[in-house]
């Protein structure tokens, strides 16, 4: 006897009811990624006022403004301190959220969590501005919303 081999190595077409697709929930194509866009435009809004604050610690530091009162020596050592921080560190966390790095977000944070503590436990330094630290968690909880929001659209 001999057997009939297939001449074609065709697979009978599938039905797509059955597969993997049809019991996954429908998503919009078109709006899969809404929040994470949303995430990077913060990010980069947030990227342009950081090298904003930057580049103003730096004006201060070298006397581009302010007068001879407002002169970097005659400041307070803790002045100083913190205003050299807030040049290198805001510059940093400028170039991380640019980028969209998870690393620039988190020395993003540490500079407005920094802020927040030196305007609220050392008012001597920049004067305690409630102003600013209320700035600053609203961004703070913006940027949490989003990146939660962000999360949510790509389950794991």
């Amino acid at each position: 006897m001999t057997e009939i081999q297939p001449t074609s190595r065709e697979q009978p077409p599938r039905d797509p009811a059955v597969g993997v697709a049809a019991i996954a929930p429908e998503r919009d194509e078109q709006h899969e990624n809404d929040w994470t866009q949303r995430l990077v435009l913060f990010l980069r809004v947030m990227a342009v006022i950081s090298i904003c604050k930057g580049l103003y610690h730096w004006a201060q530091i070298t006397g581009f403004i302010g007068g001879e009162d407002d002169a970097f020596e005659v400041q307070s050592m803790a002045w100083q301190t913190a205003t050299v921080y807030f040049a290198v560190i805001e510059l940093v966390a400028a170039i991380g959220l640019w980028l969209a790095t998870p690393w620039g977000a988190v020395v993003w944070l540490t500079t407005v969590v920094s802020m927040a503590v030196i305007e609220l436990m050392f008012p001597a330094i920049y004067g305690g501005s409630l102003l600013i630290v209320s700035i600053e968690a609203l961004l703070l909880a913006a940027y949490l919303a989003l990146a939660w929001m962000a999360a949510r659209e790509r389950p794991p």
